[in-house]
């Protein structure tokens, strides 16, 4: 029996307003849409999906460490404003040895100015940005693409 593949979702702060929050960025789909979402598209790949979010930086950064226990195939991270500067994250990335990509709803470098920049992302395998809820399923295939890369280097 092959051995379970998890992905570990975690999102920053605000996502849980989505629908409520700037339904012109963000669209009137709702956190909930976002959950079953990636349960559905997980699944279609063969994956288990683990979905955190929280609006505190400590507790991303807690359950990051949490994720070197190795379990996860992968790892998708939307740190939405920690993005912008949370060196704390990224050294949490940077501990992971899955592959790790950052997601955002939104086109980041089409919005303010401060928001073009990724403290994060450097700590990340890839980002993707700017396609909704797809970009968390275009990081599922990307997870996929890598894993299979490290499996032929081997």
């Amino acid at each position: 029996m092959a051995p379970v593949k998890t992905l570990l979702v975690v999102n920053g702060p605000n996502l849980t307003m989505l629908g409520r929050r700037e339904p012109t960025i963000y669209g009137s789909e709702t956190y909930e849409d976002l959950q079953n979402f990636l349960r559905a598209e997980a699944a279609k790949r063969g994956y288990l999906v683990e979905i955190f979010q929280s609006n505190s930086e400590g507790e991303i950064v807690t359950r990051l460490n949490r994720a070197m226990s190795g379990r996860y195939s992968g790892i998708i991270i939307n740190p939405a404003a920690y993005t912008h500067y949370s060196y704390a994250i990224y050294d949490a990335l940077l501990m992971l040895s899955a592959p790790k990509v950052e997601v955002h709803l939104s086109n980041i470098y089409n919005r303010e100015s401060f928001r073009s920049q990724s403290v994060t992302a450097g700590a990340c395998d890839r980002q993707i940005f700017g396609r909704g809820f797809f970009s968390y399923a275009d990081a599922m295939d990307v997870i996929t693409m890598i894993l299979d890369e490290r499996a032929k280097g081997q």
